[in-house]
């Protein structure tokens, strides 16, 4: 294991609060300066036309954040079954999830959906029920709601006796109970510490990928993007492909990118359990190695 770094991934409903609360975890850990404005279309979470228009999340997208000496790597899932493909992919580079509620609407269908699929891959979660400086939240209720939900997905005991935690993204802050003196965004940072592990990952061995996104750089190409599950990697290194059809092809590393904030940027190496886009490739697809 990589104790540098937690992959997780967010799963909300629409108008949840998600964008709201990835940019204060974002300002928090220090992504921001403090006296940078975040204009609507820097929000990573909302990035693409179409989902600022429709409201909903199409393809994943990838933010990090550093707490201390911990590197969190925030990837947004897809609420729709129509992205079911997507999502799998998704929670194959994650190691937990977080659950994000309106402390008054409750968990909604796009909840549903992917919780079943994170449950499944066996993903410790943190439930977050954010809104609760609205005048007609009810956190308790919906906290046992959430509960209702883990026992007809049938979740796991550890699954079920997941942590919560009590927000409000807007005012920027978070309490592990209702009543806890607010000191920003900490009790959560400490939570995804204490609950979700870190990627299962050997640093020693040869380096392996499976690509679960693609990117593309009028400048370097098409970028293969993953969770690094073995070894190191960096710019020069001779690597093969292997095409799903079994066909390998050779390649030289001629990029590595990390991702910092909303941004991703050039990076000498990349490790072990954190997640990354190379380039290189003149052909890559989702799901090959």
């Amino acid at each position: 294991m990589n104790g540098k770094y937690r992959n997780i991934g967010i799963i909300a409903h629409v108008d949840h609060g998600k964008t709201t609360l990835v940019d204060k975890l974002l300002r928090e850990g220090g992504a921001f300066r403090a006296n940078q404005a975040i204009a609507q279309e820097e929000r990573v979470m909302d990035s693409m036309d179409l989902e600022r228009e429709k409201g909903i999340t199409i393809r994943a997208k990838n933010a990090s954040v550093h707490w201390g000496d911990t590197i969190i790597n925030i990837v947004d899932t897809p609420g729709h079954a129509d992205f079911g493909g997507e999502v799998e992919r998704i929670l194959g580079m994650v190691d937990g999830v977080l659950l994000l509620v309106d402390a008054f609407d409750g968990p909604q269908a796009q909840t549903r959906f992917v919780l079943r699929k994170a449950l499944n891959h066996g993903l410790k979660v943190v439930v977050v029920i954010n809104k609760i400086d609205r005048e007609n939240a009810d956190p308790h209720k919906v906290h046992d709601k959430v509960l209702e939900l883990f026992l007809e997905l049938n979740a796991t005991e550890e699954q079920f006796n997941a942590p919560f935690i009590y927000a409000s993204a807007r005012d920027g802050y978070a309490v592990r109970a209702i009543g806890d003196p607010k000191n920003g965004m900490t009790p959560l940072f400490e939570t995804i510490l204490e609950h979700i592990p870190p990627p299962n990952v050997d640093a020693t061995s040869h380096f392996h990928m499976l690509v679960s996104n693609l990117d593309w750089s009028d400048y370097v190409g098409r970028i293969a993007i993953g969770k690094i599950l073995g070894g190191t990697v960096k710019i020069g290194d001779a690597i093969v492909c292997i095409h799903r059809n079994g066909q390998r092809e050779r390649a030289v590393v001629t990029k590595v990118f990390e991702f910092s904030g909303l941004k991703s940027g050039e990076s000498l190496v990349g490790e072990a359990g954190n997640i990354v886009g190379i380039a290189g490739f003149e052909d890559v697809a989702i799901g090959e190695t």
